[in-house]
């Protein structure tokens, strides 16, 4: 039998050696494939992936000896995903608590440090409650499915993220999309879907592609003249925006009038993955009885859990690093502006460089990595077509150094490839 084995490992036919699937279908399949991904590659918009040799952090070692890269892509905006604090609570969790659950939580996948989590995330965003997701991703597709029914209606930002819109395909409401950030057709929209029982206003609270912030006091003052509810995602304004970093709501002093939260744990808090849900407590008690991403996904590892608890409580003792984002935010938006670039959005530590052409961001970032500038091209179909960029993201962890030198590479490459005059 062992002769056998090793004829066919000699042959390429042994367990390790990649098989493609056999018959004119799966050939066919093959063939359009490649065919399409040929497309992306000629339309300029194919995504490469950089391998990271190191810590996420603010200066990185790529994979084959990249080192010295100053990281500007990442969502690591208060650096806590190197913080000495936060990885020793970690391996702390680790150890005590082991590896994963290998369950979901109603069976045998809810620890004590799950619980004490949920108890501190509601605390933080001063809710009633909290349930935890392996994803915000995960959180988006759960809630509008199990709160809403044919009944009622939503009432979603056109610029929401992928996980807002696919979390409401999912649901049997009546769907009404407004146009980005417009309150007019908000208003519009909400008088039209009067006649439903339930309405929910749903949007970002800042907008990852543009870096502008949803206008909250005037949404929230339209929920109220119209009897709606509001949900806000905060994945992108969690742990920086507003005097606590408590997100957008803070920021725009509407804590009370906003119902539903859903943010993550794998940007700002420790940035290694899962997201939460946060709100009255009959809706997570809700939710634990009909979230499908809930009921039918594993556990958070406690490693995961372990970081985000010990960045809850960094945020907690100390809003200095969650203020410390303002000025590096304003400092690289004001250098960018007087270069002679257009940066979209307002205040934001995310910070787009509109260049329009996607070959033109993609070539640009390439361009900035020889110069030692981690950075991405954004195009179709994560931003409309002619509305390619190069989202540039600021953390708290970034010295002035660091922004200045981003500053003169992209000031550099903008003028070798026409982007500046």
């Amino acid at each position: 039998m062992w002769r056998a084995a090793a004829v066919r490992v000699l042959r390429g036919g042994g367990a390790g050696a990649p098989r493609a699937a056999s018959g004119a279908a799966a050939a066919q399949l093959r063939q359009r494939l490649e065919s399409e991904l040929e497309d992306i590659r000629g339309a300029g918009t194919w995504k490469s992936e950089r391998v990271i040799a190191s810590k996420q952090g603010p200066h990185l070692r790529l994979a084959g000896g990249g080192g010295g890269i100053i990281n500007f892509c990442a969502n690591n905006y208060l650096g806590l995903s190197s913080h000495p604090e936060v990885i020793r609570a970690a391996v702390e969790a680790l150890e005590k608590f082991g590896a994963g659950l290998s369950s979901v939580r109603f069976i045998c996948g809810t620890q004590s440090i799950h619980k004490d989590l949920e108890e501190k995330i509601a605390r933080f965003h001063q809710r009633e409650d909290a349930i935890l997701y392996a994803s915000c991703f995960d959180a988006n597709a759960g809630i509008f499915e199990a709160l809403l029914t044919p009944e009622d209606a939503v009432l979603s930002d056109e610029l929401n993220h992928a996980s807002i819109i696919d979390g409401i395909r999912l649901c049997k409401a009546n769907k009404y999309r407004y146009k980005h950030m417009d309150m007019q057709d908000l208003e519009a929209k909400l008088q039209e879907a009067q006649k439903h029982r339930l309405r929910l206003v749903a949007t970002d609270g800042a907008f990852s592609m543009d870096g502008d912030i949803a206008p909250l006091r005037e949404i929230c003052q339209l929920a109220q003249k119209y009897d709606a509810l509001v949900f806000i995602d905060e994945c992108h304004a969690t742990g920086f925006l507003g005097p606590n970093g408590r997100g957008t709501d803070e920021l725009l002093g509407v804590m009370d009038k906003v119902t539903i939260v859903n943010s993550t744990l794998g940007k700002a808090l420790g940035g290694a993955a899962g997201g939460y849900t946060t709100g009255p407590k009959p809706l997570i008690d809700l939710l634990r009885q009909r979230s499908r991403p809930y009921l039918f996904s594993n556990s958070l590892p406690p490693a995961v859990v372990g970081c985000a608890s010990k960045a809850l409580d960094l945020l907690m003792e100390s809003n200095a690093i969650a203020q410390s984002m303002a000025a590096k935010t304003q400092r690289f938006r004001s250098k960018m502006t007087a270069a002679g670039f257009t940066i979209s959005g307002k205040d934001h530590p995310i910070c787009p460089v509109m260049l329009g052409d996607a070959r033109l961001a993609s070539v640009m970032a390439e361009d900035m990595l020889n110069r030692g500038i981690y950075v991405i091209g954004f195009s179709y179909p994560v931003v409309p077509k002619g509305k390619a960029r190069i989202r540039v993201q600021i953390s708290a962890v970034h010295s002035d150094e660091d922004i200045d030198r981003c500053v003169e590479a992209f000031t550099e490459v903008g003028r070798k490839h026409g982007a500046l005059p």
